[in-house]
């Protein structure tokens, strides 16, 4: 693979700065061409006040600038080669390009055998901080590379703050207890070195961090969101070229309700560190939050191209599998099936790259299952015990609406099993948690859509009832809706069906709070002001559907326009 240049002479451009320093005419496009004024709460004016800071001539002093790969200042006890390699690998670490990084780290060994930090790098580049870890063995045989025990590792160390990362990794790495254990003990380790040293930069990036990988369940962490998001924001105002900060923030602001802080954040975050795919990913995070459509669309595109551009054979596919799954996302809510449908052949194509990697491949059928109820196609497959958990989503709500009801009760029942399955295994305390809830909901679902077509609405109702209860017991949505049909919104069109306006109309409203600017939520909406005779309510959110999606040939947007031809005449 070519070196990624080198150019520690450019700092922030003046234009650059300018942007930052100028969010009050920053402008939300929601749906294709339709653009309103942001709505600015307190936490934007927060953010903007913190961002302005950056334009400020010290801002970013004493930071490298890594030509497309961001800036950090990270000075350690070694110097020439091998401290330029250990800052490429830190710079792209912070982005969470792990291939990238760790030959960077490598490198740097290879130019000083014993530098103690090139090693620490090394080890923090197997598994994701934010999911369940799935490599345990590798970091302990990166630092054992260094020395066989803890006294020979921290003795190559000659400094107290090198020290002080090292003890922290290797807290993490041969700490005692399960994964969230060892995160708590690393981010107690992070904390000491914070009070330490809370000007240092690089101590408060890891630092916040920390405080993300060790909270536990997103829903269980507020606190520590909160706190990490602070320190970041702030990181990020001193130095708006940092990696970390920008990425860090989007993390600790990923939720309906803070986004809104790191939506700057999320502005810059792929300009900053252009040359890594998972940072032009992350800005989409935040986008999806907003619902801003085009912005989805674009980020992921942009994360694909550049994950194609790096792959190499033996390589993981995840970041294009990714990319992949949540622009295909984007575009079915901008209306573009067109895009959607070339995601999925993307994908396809994909398929023999994967060379077995099993959540690449399960993104294959995710995709299909996700174009056939986003544009309501009613599409079906064949159940087997192969069928996974996205393809009986969509085929057990196909089946009921298309009047099959024993497929759709076929479906229903493997999902239920493949929820039971799921739940002996729940044990998963990761701040990105996969726990069985997910299944039970899309169980749930199918179940609901099953018995109100046998005539027990009742029942039916009180499933999909269940079913947002679970969902509002999990962390706040992030990314593509899991599962892929939004139990609120379904809920929301039962409700609707079942003559219940008043009930579907806050469902719906709830659906949007989780899912901003969702189309079928906006219709749903309306559908629901319609049906309780309030009409102004209804031409308002109809206008919405018109207006933000008028360039796109969508169901939404047909049915909002005859609504409002309808009211004119």
């Amino acid at each position: 693979m070519t070196p990624l240049p080198l150019n520690c002479s450019q700092p922030p451009s003046a234009a650059a700065q300018s942007a930052v320093g100028a969010p009050a005419r920053r402008r939300e496009t929601h749906g294709r061409g339709h653009q309103r004024p942001a709505r600015w709460g307190l936490g934007r004016h927060l953010a903007a006040l913190l961002f302005a800071a950056a334009a400020l001539p010290w801002a970013s002093a004493g930071a490298e600038n890594l030509q497309g790969l961001g800036a950090i200042n990270f000075p350690t006890s070694e110097s020439g080669a091998a401290q330029e390699h250990f800052l490429r690998g830190v710079t792209i670490l912070h982005s969470f390009g792990w291939k990238q990084a760790r030959q960077e780290f490598q490198a740097a060994q290879r130019e000083a055998p014993d530098f103690a930090m090139a090693h620490w790098g090394e080890a923090l580049c197997y598994n994701h901080p934010l999911i369940a870890e799935r490599d345990t063995e590798t970091p302990k045989a990166v630092l054992k590379r260094l020395g066989e025990t803890p006294e020979e590792r921290l003795a190559k160390a000659p400094t107290e703050r090198e020290r002080g990362f090292l003890s922290a990794v290797e807290a993490l790495v041969f700490g005692e207890g399960d994964t969230l254990a060892r995160r708590r003990a690393y981010a107690a380790q992070m904390r000491a070195l914070y009070e330490a040293h809370p000007e240092d930069d690089e101590v408060a990036a890891f630092y916040a961090l920390a405080l993300l990988m060790s909270a536990g369940p997103a829903d269980q962490g507020h606190r520590a969101n909160v706190l990490a998001g602070a320190i970041a924001l702030k990181l990020l105002a001193r130095n708006p070229q940092h990696p970390g900060a920008a990425h860090y923030t989007i993390h600790a602001f990923d939720d309906p309700i803070h986004a809104p802080l790191a939506l700057s954040a999320a502005d810059v975050f792929a300009g900053i560190a252009e040359k890594v795919s998972h940072a032009r990913h992350m800005p989409s995070h935040i986008y999806i939050q907003r619902g801003m459509w085009d912005q989805v669309s674009a980020s992921n595109q942009s994360a694909y191209d550049a994950a194609v551009d790096l792959w190499e054979p033996g390589d993981s596919v995840g970041d294009m599998a990714h990319a992949l799954d949540w622009g295909q996302y984007g575009d079915l809510q901008r209306g573009d099936e067109e895009r959607a449908r070339l995601w999925i052949e993307r994908m396809e194509g994909m398929v023999d790259k994967a060379a077995g990697q099993a959540f690449a491949i399960a993104i294959l059928p995710q995709v299909k299952a996700r174009l056939a109820i986003e544009t309501e196609s009613g599409q079906t497959w064949p159940i087997t015990e192969d069928s996974v958990a996205t393809e009986l989503l969509a085929t057990g709500i196909g089946a009921a609406r298309n009047g099959d009801i024993a497929l759709a009760a076929q479906a229903a029942q493997r999902l239920g099993e493949l929820a039971e399955e799921a739940a002996a295994k729940d044990g998963d305390r990761s701040y990105y948690i996969r726990d069985s809830r997910a299944l039970q909901i899309m169980h749930g679902e199918v179940a609901a859509l099953v018995a109100i077509a046998e005539g027990d609405t009742d029942g039916g109702l009180a499933l999909l009832r269940e079913g947002v209860e679970i969902a509002e017991s999990m962390r706040p949505p992030n990314g593509a809706p899991r599962p892929l049909k939004p139990v609120h919104e379904l809920y929301g069109e039962a409700l609707l069906e079942a003559g219940r306006a008043e009930d579907a109309l806050a469902m719906f409203e709830q659906s949007l709070l989780r899912t901003p600017n969702r189309p079928l939520s906006l219709r749903g909406l309306a559908r629901a002001h319609a049906a309780l005779g309030a009409a102004p309510a209804a031409r308002a959110t109809y206008e919405r559907l018109a207006d933000g999606w008028r360039e796109r040939d969508t169901a939404w947007g047909a049915e909002a326009q005859g609504y409002l031809a309808a009211g004119a005449e």
